[in-house]
């Protein structure tokens, strides 16, 4: 294994690929994404959750399924993502950006670039069954005939960071109303030093952020019982 961090470890094959866009946060941090505590309050995660919950109509996710020239055909294929996609209220959603302006000079700083244009945010729910296998952001993910991963052909170049804001908690932190088992984010090429892959279990408010590549692979879990909702936006960047 290649170590990216102090913490942190990545699967040879994937160090060894040839990608179209490598970005790490710098080798000497304790770890290679960065955790933000606290992005919102426990109180505006509930009235977050409850409205997804309660109010908001959902519509089903779809995935990146197939490149035509340059342009991305996204369909749903539940054999790939179960989950459904929300739209915050106009009230959460100008929390959000007022919030993400003070934490996006944390972000620069760390992965060494500077934060540009940003997709819509996404509000994903996860309920009892629901899943997302294994995927990068900016790639389709190739395989050979036997399955297995071959390589990756970057297909959403625009989607440099990613950020992942939880509003439910992991049940290992809490087991309040809106909260989940199961739905764990993991990454699947990264290891901790006894070699076991990488397994995130947020509480409410907690943001990952991570690079969109290949090497940040990674998925959703089934969720096992409960609710999970996160919310979810890419960002280009001018790299530095």
């Amino acid at each position: 294994m290649h170590q990216i961090s102090n913490h942190i470890f990545c699967d040879d094959f994937i160090a060894e690929l040839k990608l179209e866009m490598r970005l790490l946060a710098n080798p000497y941090y304790d770890y290679p994404y960065l955790i933000i505590k606290n992005f919102f309050s426990k109180a505006i995660c509930h009235e977050i959750s409850e409205y997804a919950y309660n109010t908001s109509e959902g519509e089903k996710a779809k995935v990146k399924t197939r490149v035509l020239g340059s342009v991305v055909d996204p369909s749903v294929d539940e054999s790939i993502r179960k989950t459904l996609i929300h739209k915050l209220s106009e009230l959460h959603q100008g929390l959000y950006e007022e919030n993400f302006k003070i934490y996006q000079p944390q972000i620069e700083r760390f992965f060494s670039v500077a934060l540009t244009t940003s997709t819509t945010l996404q509000a994903l729910e996860y309920t009892k069954g629901s899943f997302y296998i294994k995927h990068s952001d900016d790639s389709n993910e190739l395989v050979d005939a036997h399955g297995r991963t071959v390589g990756f052909v970057q297909v959403a170049p625009q989607r440099k960071i990613t950020t992942v804001l939880f509003t439910t908690p992991h049940k290992n932190h809490s087991r309040e109303e809106y909260s989940f088992s199961g739905g764990e984010l993991v990454f699947n090429y990264l290891f901790d030093a006894e070699g076991k892959q990488i397994k995130l279990y947020p509480e409410a408010g907690d943001m990952i952020v991570f690079p969109s590549n290949p090497i940040y692979s990674h998925e959703v879990l089934p969720i096992k019982d409960g609710y999970r909702l996160t919310l979810v936006q890419w960002h280009n960047a001018i790299v530095n």
